[in-house]
């Protein structure tokens, strides 16, 4: 089954940290970009960074510049965000895709940030 399925969000103090971790399967996953992504309540999905297949990562949200760090274990089929200096503002769902994507996305991850 080709799929994606992300884990490791919670609640989290204004400044602390998170992992998350996206596990895949049913396609060669080092092949392919891998991309973060997060949708807040009444908000767009927004792209965060994406790594590529070789390990080179890009960071497409200025509001996570600095703060989050994408990486990836092709052995595991796994890639990471690293979260640091958390905000209230990074209160969202947060989601792994493929690029080009998978057409269902995985359930997703909710991380909270309490002020």
């Amino acid at each position: 089954q080709v799929q994606v399925v992300e884990s490791g969000g919670g609640l989290v103090n204004t400044g602390g940290s998170l992992r998350l971790s996206c596990v895949a399967s049913g396609f060669t996953f080092s092949a392919y970009t891998m991309r973060w992504y997060r949708q807040a309540p009444g908000k767009q999905r927004e792209l965060l960074l994406a790594i590529s297949n070789t390990g080179t990562s890009t960071t497409y949200a200025d509001s996570v510049k600095g703060r989050f760090t994408i990486s990836r274990d092709n052995d595991k089929k796994t890639v990471y965000l690293q979260m640091d200096s958390l905000k209230p503002e990074d209160t969202a769902m947060y989601y792994c895709n493929r690029y080009p994507p998978l057409f269902y996305w995985g359930p997703g991850t909710q991380v909270t940030v309490s002020s």
